[in-house]
């Protein structure tokens, strides 16, 4: 094996694995390094599809895109995808190969191993430096046995580690030495110095803490990392609620609705609304949704249990509504299916085998299937004849009167999702629509706004990464962080 590697691991989730590892990945690809990240587990609903058509984990695609290269299932080799609390889809190499429990998923821990071993000896052989992200926290003492994401997967490959700690949650200096405290004197040994993310105020306040730490644990603090107010990165899993609304209800020119499903997928998909600086975005749970120009149906990973859970909070008559005055909305992937009339799992893919009624605004039926259809895709949308480039995750088979109007013309020459008669529904496959700049102001412009801003995402995320990648190279000693590896 060739390539360097240094891993990342945090305290808790949340503290910043993901952001270090892109921003790393970004100043190495900017000084000529062949670098990849590599996330060995990683339990996410936002997932992408690799250029080599498997799935993988959404914060490893923005990793791979920090890092210049190409996405691939072997940068993030098990994907566990959550249907309940207690069970999760396994994905080993970009396919998925069943729904497990906990104690069935431990079983298999044997195998989902020597998956992550393989995709970390071909990126070795590949790349110059490895970057690799744990997950949540290694002091998980309950879940030691067996570990692939954080101290296990260390100790297999014999990487050292860099330990990451939210400041702005308060505690940190608990939360480092407490992780410590409860790793083996191996563990230990391996974890060569912490970064402080998301610091506010006056560093020199710090200093006394900081100086505390490196005598207790005779471990080096490698950086503190500023707050960085407004930085906007895709999020591997959790909705960023302080990041749907970007400007003031008063000036947004257009108000937007998403369902938070309880096993909402791909949320990802509303990160270019949320960035929109005419877009009023409100991330909706079990509240009273408010008035909207737009309502937008996302992913979901159980859909039958999350159509019930629109039910059970008034969704449909709050829907049918905002369509008798005028209101409109998209259905993407699993919104897709909950706007038909029927959506069936036989073999209970993704929970107990049934059929449920859908919301029946569309000729659809929808069956679930074994085999997902992932692919990345382009083509036009039928809006303004926009172009479309996105991807699609899903195990349902549609089909239905209403496929005869589709929302999107593939390039291959299929045909994807339906635009209602009246024009006010539109329903597609198709993840990734808003980061097209033509086709997010064509869909824009059909949901009520007149005039709205050609925003380039793409650009935007490459600012924010070239961001992220500046605060590090001005608060780490990167000399020392990397040649921990």
């Amino acid at each position: 094996m060739s390539g360097r590697t240094l891993m990342v691991q945090g305290t808790t989730s949340d503290a910043g694995k993901t952001t270090l590892v892109a921003g790393l990945c970004r100043v190495l690809h900017r000084r000529g390094v062949r670098v990849a990240p590599f996330k060995p587990q990683n339990m996410a609903l936002n997932s992408a599809v690799g250029v080599d058509g498997g799935e993988l984990g959404r914060a490893q695609a923005l990793q791979a895109q920090a890092a210049g290269i190409a996405p691939t299932i072997d940068l993030n080799p098990v994907l566990l995808k959550p249907s309940t609390d207690q069970r999760c889809q396994v994905i080993i190499h970009g396919k998925a190969v069943g729904e497990m429990g906990a104690w069935a998923y431990h079983e298999f821990k044997r195998i989902a191993r020597e998956a992550v071993l393989q995709s970390y000896r071909r990126l070795s052989e590949a790349y110059e430096f490895i970057l690799v992200e744990g997950a949540g926290s290694p002091a998980e003492i309950n879940l030691r046995e067996g570990d692939i994401a954080n101290m296990g997967f260390a100790e297999a490959v014999d990487c050292p580690v860099v330990l990451i700690a939210d400041i702005d949650r308060g505690g940190v200096f608990a939360h480092l030495v407490g992780t410590l405290a409860l790793l083996s004197d191996s563990e230990r040994d391996r974890v060569r110095g912490f970064v402080i993310n998301r610091f506010r105020g006056d560093l020199s306040l710090l200093k006394p803490g900081l100086e505390w730490l490196e005598r207790h644990t005779g471990k080096p603090v490698l950086g503190v990392l500023p707050y960085l107010q407004g930085l906007q990165l895709d999020a591997e899993d959790g909705i960023r609620l302080e990041a749907a609304t970007t400007v003031s209800e008063a000036a947004a020119a257009l108000r937007v609705v998403v369902p938070v499903l309880p096993r909402i997928s791909n949320h990802t998909d509303f990160e270019p609304l949320a960035n929109h600086p005419q877009v009023d975005l409100r991330y909706v749970g079990a509240t009273t949704p408010p008035p909207a120009d737009l309502v937008i149906l996302p992913g979901s990973k159980s859909v039958r249990a999350d159509l019930e859970w629109l039910r059970a909070h008034g969704w449909p008559a709050y829907i049918e509504k905002h369509l008798r005055y005028g209101g409109r909305v998209l259905g993407i992937c699993g919104g897709l299916q909950m706007l038909g009339v029927s959506l069936a799992d036989p073999q209970g893919i993704e929970g107990p085998p049934g059929e449920s009624p859908g919301l029946g605004w569309l000729d659809l039926k929808t069956v679930l299937r074994p085999g997902k259809r992932l692919c990345n895709v382009s083509g036009r949308l039928q809006l303004e004849n926009a172009p479309v480039r996105g991807y699609e995750v899903h195990a349902g088979r549609t089909s239905g009167a209403a496929l005869e109007r589709p929302a999107v013309l593939l390039d291959d020459g299929a045909t994807d999702g339906a635009i209602s008669g009246d024009g006010r529904i539109v329903a597609t496959y198709l993840h990734g629509l808003f980061e097209n700049t033509a086709a997010c102001a064509a869909l824009l412009r059909w949901a009520g706004l007149a005039q709205p801003l050609e925003v380039d995402h793409g650009a935007h995320r490459e600012r924010m990464l070239e961001r992220l990648a500046n605060a590090i190279e001005g608060h780490c000693d990167l000399k020392r962080l990397l040649s921990a590896a």
